[in-house]
């Protein structure tokens, strides 16, 4: 960051983690905006239930196949402009999407995919840099909390406004929160920094070096020592990155294939209408805040291998709930909510504990988010293929308790030497 940005956030804390909240609002909340209104898209559009089920997967998708285009993004722009322009192509989504035509609608869905995924990975680097050590947890659990937030929001509001001013406006509405996001993130960082390649500056007068090269601290944008460069680490070649990658494919599978089943299996299983299903899985999805905003505090006292350990057997609870005890529905979504806002958080803050630098937490995030979306965009197709051939949910619900024991084992382990 500039030195004149830095002295602005030095000069109010909040800004900055407020101004993330917003973005985040705006990195969940577009992929489920369709949902409650898919019926009428359909009947307007003349869609087939296939390409309905592709304005879920597609932005799951682009998580996942559009990371390394989102790492190239950040590494030529500024993690500032990065997350503006994540923000301007998910706005030129949102309104592309709002079209009447088929086309437009996959089209712009791809769009908000391609914006959300260079969210998904500058955040976390600007979390790790422009925060405290001792906020860092706290701040990534804000964020994980805003997403679902975000998605919680646009799944309540998106039917009433249809049925107001039609789904067109519904689902064009809620580029509101990206303004307003915009306007925040450009007030946090300063209008240059949020919009413009900043002016070289000279450097400093370096200092002499008396500790460990990895203890001299920033001050505003110029690193006051430095030591020659080591050559960084790839990714791929360190068993921690595998590690976390499987952990976070464990999660996002689970949590995408009930997040896109829990209401039919509801009413298969309890007699739910189909309306009131679909607001009983909320419960699943605002319980996340718990999690996300919970983590951060055991975070302080526990290492993160054993709150990995806790989030899995949390997690479990969910499909072996519905398993054997479907009408305790409630109980399950509570524990199996808190679960997944929680292990989306502790995978987070192992990353920001591990990398040494900007560059490697982009790289780090890049490589975990991209595998572990890509696993994750499974899960939905996965689980609906096995309900379709089997008749019933205990073959599906089984392989989402296989992926939440891939999140457990394998986070476990990869968190095994993180202090």
């Amino acid at each position: 960051m500039t030195g004149r940005v830095a002295k602005g956030l030095r000069g109010a804390a909040w800004a900055l983690p407020a101004a993330i909240v917003l973005v985040a609002l705006n990195f969940r909340g577009p992929i489920v905006a369709p949902a409650p209104v898919i019926g009428d898209i359909r009947v307007d559009l003349g869609l087939t239930a296939t390409i309905a089920g592709l304005l879920t997967t597609i932005p799951v998708l682009c998580f996942a196949l559009a990371t390394p285009f989102a790492s190239w993004v950040i590494a030529k722009a500024d993690p500032e402009r990065a997350v503006s322009l994540s923000l301007v192509i998910v706005l030129v989504g949102t309104v592309v999407r709002s079209l009447p035509s088929a086309a437009a609608l996959l089209v712009g869905t791809a769009v908000i995919g391609i914006g959300i995924t260079i969210g998904n990975v500058v955040v976390p680097v600007v979390i790790r840099r422009d925060t405290s050590p001792e906020r860092v947890g706290l701040v990534t659990g804000v964020y994980t909390s805003a997403l679902n937030v975000g998605s919680m929001t646009t799944s309540l509001g998106t039917a009433p406004l249809a049925a107001l001013w039609g789904w067109p406006v519904a689902i064009a509405a809620w580029a509101v929160f990206v303004l307003v996001a915009g306007v925040a993130w450009t007030t946090a960082v300063g209008a240059r920094a949020a919009w413009r390649r900043p002016a070289p500056t000279a450097a400093a007068e370096p200092l002499p070096v008396t500790g460990p090269i990895d203890q001299v601290l920033d001050t505003g944008a110029v690193r006051t020592a430095r030591a020659a460069p080591a050559e960084p680490v790839r990714p791929a070649r360190r068993w921690i990155t595998w590690g976390l990658t499987l952990a976070f494919g464990g999660q996002a599978f689970s949590y995408y294939a009930l997040t896109a089943w829990i209401p039919t299996l509801l009413h298969d299983e309890i007699g739910f209408s189909k309306a009131s299903s679909g607001a009983s899985s909320s419960v699943f999805q605002i319980l996340a805040v718990v999690g996300a905003l919970g983590v951060p505090l055991l975070a302080t006292r526990w290492r993160p291998r054993a709150i990995i350990a806790l989030v899995g057997i949390l997690w479990l609870a969910m499909p072996l709930g519905l398993l054997f005890a479907p009408q305790l529905w409630l109980l399950w979504s509570v524990l199996g909510g808190a679960a997944q806002g929680g292990g989306i958080t502790v995978i987070f803050i192992v990353i920001v504990r591990i990398v040494s630098s900007d560059a490697d937490a982009r790289r780090m995030s890049a490589f975990v988010q991209g595998g572990g979306y890509l696993i994750g965009s499974a899960g939905p197709l996965v689980a609906g293929a096995l309900h379709g051939a089997t008749g019933d949910w205990t073959v599906p619900l089984l392989v989402v308790l296989a992926s939440v024991l891939t999140l457990g084992v394998a986070g476990t382990i990869a968190a095994r030497r993180v202090a």
